[in-house]
């Protein structure tokens, strides 16, 4: 779906859901001035134009055992197609590893970790180096505390 194909009930639906994806038709309807059956039908074109791509639950790492974040820059030997799509594939195969960003500047790939441990993060590390023989290297920060956490994206309603 095109940007310009959202109006402006549509930009106030997806910030309303992404805040809270569990809300009822009909308080969403509510908000912003459309029926329930609106609302639905048009959150389905949504869905179904590849606006909204997934529906998920926010979790808290602490309470099961994920604590600790790492952020790790992965460096690689070639940028060939074919070795990026299969580092792509390993990467978006593990659990452990929430976000992949292609990047420009020193680090080729930024990878956001979660794992109980270091040791756990060590023996994912060590996977990722043996399985995928072009990534030259990778460095690694530990998040400290976490400030904010979020995928939300700003939608403006008046664009």
């Amino acid at each position: 779906m095109a940007r310009s194909t959202l109006d402006a009930f549509d930009r106030k639906l997806l910030a309303l859901v992404q805040r809270d994806a569990s809300r009822a038709a009909d308080a969403l309807a509510e908000e912003v001035g459309l029926s329930p059956s609106a609302v639905l039908r048009r959150l389905k074109r949504l869905r179904d134009d590849g606006v909204i791509v997934a529906t998920t639950a926010v979790v808290d790492p602490l309470k099961t055992g994920k604590p600790n974040f790492f952020l790790a820059a992965l460096e690689i030997e070639r940028e060939r197609p074919e070795h990026i799509a299969r580092l792509r594939q390993w990467l978006a195969g593990e659990e452990g590893i929430q976000q992949v960003y292609y990047v420009t500047g020193t680090a080729d790939f930024m990878l956001v970790v979660v794992a109980p441990d270091v040791g756990a993060y060590d023996a994912l590390m060590s996977r990722l180096m043996a399985d995928n023989p072009n990534v030259r290297r990778f460095t690694t920060n530990v998040a400290l505390g976490v400030g904010k956490r979020s995928l939300f994206v700003p939608v403006d309603p008046a664009d």
